[in-house]
């Protein structure tokens, strides 16, 4: 697949090199880009105060076919979201409201994630041989990692995946007795999606953290649901893994539960080698 470098991009890498009358297209087209995806030629050329021709050969000078061209990729554009074009700050800034934004993200998901559900994962995964976890992306693939090493723990023999063709390899080696759990904040990702289906064929169990009504939870056996909806505050990482994160920690906690005995007995002999390895007071992180 050719992916085409963003058209805003373009006039403003362009924009020391255009003749005087181009740069005043390009000022005219970057100030308002949504005007400029349906204006006429001759709308743009007014709004610009140059001829119609000099909006041909802007169109040109930023790599477009032609005017027609040009305003398709305007549109292209906006459709990723005003907030990636303009300054937008309509949230809180600095240590306060960084914080405010992730408490905030957690009360509304605290809100969703049912008893049911997640003893329904419990169940599930406490009957499993292994545990697959997949999870691409930059959230995700750390998440992947972070689920995993919050299982071994407990005892269960579990592996995250979050290269693609990976996952697609290991879910075509699966049987009956192995589950899988998938995270992901959109539940878009194909790549996700395309494991996951290959897991299913083979009749296996998936077990999922990702938003509801997506193509991915569509295809899960339990969904446990979180919220992620973007804010137009583009400059603040998105919050949405602390959501992924509070439900990896509430499906581990009740995995640890449901088998006490076992759970206390891999903690202690972690937590021994561990004070053994570093020494320092009992109250130590286990294991971070």
């Amino acid at each position: 697949m050719k992916y085409e470098l963003d058209i805003v991009s373009v006039i403003n890498e362009c924009f020391s090199q255009l003749r005087d009358a181009e740069k005043k297209v390009a000022q005219f087209v970057l100030a308002d880009l949504a005007f400029a995806a349906s204006a006429s030629i001759s709308q743009l050329a007014q709004g610009a105060n140059v001829s119609e021709a000099s909006i041909t050969r802007f169109a040109r000078a930023v790599n477009c076919r032609n005017v027609r061209d040009l305003k398709l990729k305007i549109a292209q554009s906006l459709a990723i979201g005003q907030r990636f074009i303009t300054d937008v700050n309509v949230e809180p800034t600095g240590i306060s409201g960084i914080y405010e934004g992730i408490k905030s993200t957690l009360d509304v998901n605290s809100q969703l994630l049912t008893q049911e559900r997640v003893d329904a994962g419990v169940n599930l995964l406490s009957q499993s041989r292994q545990i697959l976890i997949f999870g691409v992306g930059g959230g995700s693939t750390a998440l992947a990692q972070e689920l995993q090493y919050r299982l071994f723990r407990l005892g269960y023999a579990v592996t995250a995946y979050s290269d693609p063709m990976l996952m697609r390899m290991a879910s075509a080696t699966l049987d009956a007795s192995d589950a899988v759990i998938c995270l992901s904040s959109g539940g878009y990702s194909p790549d996700v999606l395309a494991a996951v289906n290959i897991a299913k064929q083979n009749q296996i169990q998936v077990v999922g953290i990702t938003q509801d009504n997506t193509p991915l939870a569509k295809a899960l056996d339990v969904l446990l649901p979180i919220s992620t909806d973007e804010t137009d505050y583009i400059f603040k990482p998105t919050a949405s893994r602390y959501a992924i994160m509070a439900a990896i920690d509430v499906l581990v906690t009740e995995l640890a539960i449901k088998h006490k005995r076992k759970s206390r007995d891999k903690l202690r002999k972690i937590k021994l080698v561990l004070e053994q390895h570093r020494g320092g007071v009992d109250r130590q992180p286990l294991g971070d």
